[in-house]
């Protein structure tokens, strides 16, 4: 049977070529060291080193059965380091940045997921706006997080994981009886939400150079903070918006059932990143709540795949 101390000793003598100093390495007597080569000799039944002057020389088993050994050894390292991992995350806290309507999406079933593997964990879902997530980024107050793009992506890894069109809703069915274009819509009675970020805000800037394309500018007859208020507004024909599907998908039926929604033409989307500093090293909670928000936001909309 062959040992992983056995395999160890193989590689160290086949990298310095020289039982004694593989010894020395490993901090074992020189017979200790040759006794576990001649072992493993004996189990994959053929001779791996021949003595030359004070050294070894590996023979053509020692070279087909080197590659197999590190891969061996290195995959009982990966095994080692993915249950440290494990344990690291199961003591401790999970913090990850979201935008606001990220949480009509996933937000309790993200944190259903993570508890689901690992049920001892703290979990933190952090974030009202796009543009105020990325700046706890950048000051290191989170490590990881999920964006609406585009935003400034300075010092910055962003990865587009999925996107959502942007649709118009209101509650009168002549004005979503056809896609509504820039023209349309810089005439149209809007409400929209995000009050405070809408100079920042992703969808706002969508809708801005959508309009503005035609000649006209985007102009709103309320504003608000929250999205459910905006929907409950044009669920009482006060005025109209502009959403992401998946945001309508929730709250249409719950708040306004009697409310449509059309396309805009040409077709508009947020689009949905993962965004942590550049060249940060992860940790291993940050991968994992990546890991599965990636798979949550790409079963409710769009999926994105790299260019």
């Amino acid at each position: 049977m062959v040992s992983l101390h056995q395999l160890r000793c193989f590689l160290i003598a086949y990298e310095l070529g020289s039982l004694t100093a593989a010894a020395d390495r490993l901090g074992h007597a020189q017979p200790s060291v040759s006794e576990q080569i001649r072992q493993l000799e004996r189990s994959v039944g053929a001779t791996l080193f021949r003595r030359v002057g004070r050294g070894v020389v590996p023979t053509e088993a020692a070279e087909a059965l080197r590659q197999h050994a590190e891969r061996a050894l290195g995959a009982v390292d990966a095994g080692r380091r993915a249950v440290a991992a494990v344990s690291e995350i199961a003591g401790g806290t999970i913090r990850f940045g979201i935008f606001g309507t990220a949480r009509l999406y996933l937000g309790a079933q993200l944190v259903a997921d993570v508890l689901a593997r690992h049920p001892g964990v703290r979990v933190e879902l952090i974030g009202q706006n796009s543009a105020a997530v990325q700046d706890d980024l950048r000051r290191g107050r989170l490590e990881a997080a999920m964006i609406a793009i585009p935003v400034a992506a300075e010092g910055m890894t962003v990865r587009p994981v999925a996107r959502d069109e942007l649709v118009y809703i209101s509650s009168h069915p002549e004005r979503v009886s056809r896609p509504v274009t820039p023209a349309a819509l810089a005439r149209a009675p809007l409400v929209l939400s995000e009050t405070t970020w809408r100079d920042d805000d992703p969808s706002r800037r969508t809708l801005r150079e959508m309009v503005q394309g035609s000649g006209a500018a985007l102009r709103t007859k309320i504003e608000v903070e929250d999205v459910e208020t905006a929907v409950e507004i044009v669920g009482l024909g006060l005025a109209d918006s502009v959403l992401p599907r998946g945001v309508i998908d929730q709250l249409l039926p719950r708040l306004a059932p009697g409310v449509g929604w059309a396309s805009l033409r040409p077709r508009q989307y947020d689009t949905i990143a993962m965004v942590h500093r550049h060249e940060a090293e992860l940790s291993p909670a940050a991968r994992l709540v990546i890991d599965l928000a990636t798979r949550r936001i790409q079963s409710v909309t769009e999926a994105v795949t790299p260019g």
